[in-house]
């Protein structure tokens, strides 16, 4: 069938709205249409060549839409559900088995490969194959073919415009709280950085009650947009010393820490900010080689925990209807995140949320 996708070509260079031709499913995989798509720093950093994804490609893993077809083995979905997007795993390997499918084995072949596990694509233009199958979906388009393991099925009343960020951003931060460090009520939580990623951390702390919500960045804007989320105090750490400003808070550091900024200055700022048996989680994923250095006097003399976080360790099944509940209740405002664009608005959206314009973009591909 033919398509319309957004298509990265060259590293560093705008997205090209083209005409493609999308293959039938396979018997194990669906075709979705796409009615929003989250823009993730991920999808950004491929077109950078940050990572090394083969290009040109279709990039997109935040999509939603509807089913319109399903393979022969396919019977978690049918035509005419609404389904969200997100990562792709196996669902066989001791990790996937073990309720930890963000850290599958095969977790780089499914989903920044470039193709399907076997090297094929779905993905064809004029002048040859395109990669796709990134992150198991390539949802920048009008239709994606993705698979059983990568669809969650939603509910028909679902706004997709809400659902769309939960495949990924979303769920990163909100799942580094509610999965991996599981804050207990009344206790104290510091996030540093706060695009996307950061404020679901943010609104994750308020909807597991904690009792000191610390938000800490470098743009007053974003700062008093986490005031208005919930944080119960904010660091504009291009003027302060976080970490002095963090200890005076709370007398001996936070108890819990998020860092979703890739800087390792950033991420040890975090660490010292935390009490004696904290636990910091790292989201933020710098290019190739980035390392970070704390002391050993720092880090394990009080007994701190330095852990990293993918795709929020969660089971999207459980946990994407579970965000879907607390936005319904009214204790995840994720809407005030949200700007939408035109699918062909791309490149104005990307520009958006480089500038800090636009916390969380979404296209919309029809």
């Amino acid at each position: 069938m033919r398509i319309v996708a957004a298509v990265a070509h060259e590293e560093d260079e705008p997205f090209t709205i083209e005409e493609l031709t999308l293959d039938a499913p396979r018997s194990d995989e669906l075709l979705v249409r796409i009615d929003a798509v989250g823009v993730c720093s991920t999808d950004i950093a491929i077109r950078d060549q940050c990572l090394p994804v083969p290009l040109p490609a279709v990039l997109g893993h935040e999509g939603a839409g509807v089913v319109e077809a399903v393979g022969s083995q396919v019977s978690k979905v049918a035509p005419g559900d609404k389904v969200v997007l997100t990562y792709g795993s196996c669902g066989r390997c001791a990790l996937c088995a073990g309720g930890h499918p963000a850290y599958c084995l095969e977790l780089v072949g499914r989903n920044l490969s470039g193709g399907r596990p076997d090297g094929s694509n779905a993905l064809h233009g004029d002048g040859g194959d395109i990669h796709g199958f990134f992150f198991s979906q390539s949802s920048f388009a009008t239709h994606a073919i993705a698979t059983e393991r990568n669809v969650v099925r939603l509910d028909d009343d679902v706004n997709l415009d809400i659902a769309a960020p939960l495949g990924c951003g979303i769920q990163t931060g909100a799942g580094a709280v509610m999965n991996r460090l599981r804050p207990e009520a009344g206790s104290s939580l510091a996030v540093f950085g706060l695009d996307a990623v950061g404020l679901a951390a943010l609104l994750a702390a308020r909807a597991v009650g904690c009792a000191t919500i610390i938000a800490v960045d470098t743009e007053a804007a974003r700062l008093e947009l986490a005031r208005e989320l919930g944080a119960t105090d904010t660091v504009n750490m291009s003027r302060v010393n976080p970490v002095s400003s963090i200890t005076g808070l709370t007398g001996v550091g936070v108890c819990y820490a998020v860092v979703s900024s890739a800087s390792p200055d950033v991420a040890r700022q975090a660490v010292n900010s935390l009490a004696p048996l904290g636990t910091c989680a790292l989201l933020g994923r710098g290019p190739i080689g980035t390392e970070l250095s704390v002391t050993m006097t720092n880090l394990l003399i009080p007994g701190r925990t330095v852990t990293g976080v993918t795709e929020g360790d969660s089971r999207p099944d459980e946990f994407i209807p579970r965000l879907l509940a607390l936005y319904q209740q009214g204790r995840f405002p994720l809407d005030q995140l949200i700007d939408t664009y035109a699918l062909g608005d791309i490149n104005r959206a990307i520009e958006d949320t480089e500038s800090g314009k636009t916390i969380k973009a979404v296209l919309r591909p029809h």
